[in-house]
């Protein structure tokens, strides 16, 4: 991670594997980036929102990931750069659209690490049986663990990151399949009850299932031969994660109609249907155990960012400590819990809604999508097919950042001051 680059946060396990890499290991970690949490919940909350009509929002979402996909596999393979979407906006945008996408990182898609530790209390409870008034309290466990461990330098290895998001899949794979008998097709009926605005804010909210393509500019240097694995291991993803996130929309609509979001554990509810032994507990130990994960990662990778932006100059100096290799950014560690701890405190006032906090999460990131690709078309060679992918993704990003409603005012918001940012220091130096 440069020192004078705001680095892209590091959710995904990838960033922590080391070693030359061949094709089965990278689709592996791309697979790993791009799923996850989101198998947990978005199924029941996009049913929700949008009804049956959740499906158009998985496929729309699965055709904008092509071009970003393909665009981010280009770029990898020609532009490897550790610091990611921050470090191709400083080389084409200049340094205000670097900040800017640094504290999109850090102050917009850090909502949803409420999300996450929420999301797994949410399961363990259920399966346990435990009253949902004790759920705050282990989400504050799921928070506390992971921090307290970053503390003290503690990391998860990449190997069981990868080993946890493999037992997450296999379980989701055996739910469709005992599950997927008690569909019905009178559940899809009617197929647009809220309207396309629904349809619009279910694909928003789907970003947070399809984010994690820029995985691949920071790793690399870890391919044997990154010009062919890359796009090979992008498009083996692609295929796999969005026929995976269809299918699971399709059976979480077919199978519980109306009732599809009513709760957050929709994998707990599509296994009672299916009845299949054991499932509950399988289902809320993967959950858990892979929230912690997440959560582990989450909180050092925000860390290491944090001192990386004050190291700049973008966050005050003294969060800059620890921004070197090996060492542990205590202090830029205490500025991220506090701002996951402000929005796990604003979830408990919302009472405990994650909608609002995944769309914060997903129109940050599709802020730093836009400002990507932007550089993208500035970076790759024109006609080539990775310059064609960066220029639909662009417009695509654009017309996608109106769907995210009055979340997309925390994005604006964090632009300004970065702009401010950049004016203070224009006039401190003139």
């Amino acid at each position: 991670m440069s020192i004078r680059e705001p680095a892209p946060i590091a959710t995904h396990p990838a960033e922590l594997v080391g070693g030359r890499l061949g094709l089965l290991p990278g689709i592996a970690l791309y697979l790993a980036s791009v799923l996850g949490t989101g198998l947990l919940v978005l199924p029941g909350l996009a049913a929700q929102t949008a009804g049956p009509a959740s499906i158009l929002s998985v496929a729309a979402v699965t055709l904008l990931a092509i071009p970003l996909a393909g665009a981010f596999a280009a770029l990898a393979a020609r532009h490897p750069d550790p610091g990611g979407v921050a470090a191709y906006a400083r080389r084409t945008l200049g340094p205000t659209a670097a900040r800017a996408a640094g504290y999109w990182f850090m102050f917009g898609v850090a909502a949803g690490g409420c999300v996450v530790a929420l999301l797994g209390a949410r399961y363990v409870a259920a399966v346990l049986g435990i009253d949902e008034t004790a759920v705050p309290v282990i989400a504050l466990a799921f928070l506390a663990v992971p921090f307290i461990a970053n503390l003290f330098g503690v990391r998860i290895a990449g190997w069981a990151q990868l080993a946890l998001t493999a037992l997450l899949m296999a379980v989701v794979i055996t739910v469709i399949a005992v599950a997927a008998p008690a569909v019905e097709p009178g559940n899809f009926r009617p197929f647009l009850p809220h309207g396309w605005g629904g349809v619009g804010t279910a694909i928003v909210m789907y970003v947070w299932a399809f984010a994690g393509w820029e995985v691949g500019t920071h790793i690399s240097g870890e391919f044997r031969r990154p010009r062919s694995t890359i796009p090979i291991a992008t498009a083996v993803t692609l295929v796999l994660s969005g026929a995976g996130y269809l299918v699971l929309q399709i059976v979480t609509v077919g199978t519980l109609g109306g009732r599809a979001g009513e709760g957050d554990v929709v994998l707990l509810d599509l296994a009672r249907v299916g009845d299949l032994p054991g499932a509950p507990m399988l289902i809320g130990a993967a959950a858990g155990i892979v929230a912690l994960g997440v959560m582990n990662v989450y909180l050092a990778a925000f860390a290491k960012l944090g001192a990386s932006l004050a190291s700049a100059g973008d966050l005050p100096g003294w969060f800059a400590k620890g921004v070197e290799n090996g060492q542990v950014p205590r202090r830029a560690l205490l500025l991220t819990g506090g701002v996951v701890m402000l929005y796990f405190c604003a979830a408990l006032v919302a009472g405990g809604e994650l909608q609002p906090f995944i769309l914060i999460h997903t129109a940050s990131m599709v802020a730093i999508y836009v400002i990507g690709m932007i550089s993208a078309v500035r970076l790759l060679p024109r006609g080539t097919a990775g310059h064609r992918f960066a220029v639909v993704a662009v417009v695509l990003t654009i017309l996608l950042l109106p769907l995210a409603g009055i979340a997309l005012v925390m994005p604006l918001l964090l632009a300004a001051a970065a702009l401010v940012v950049t004016l203070v220091r224009r006039r401190r130096s003139a």
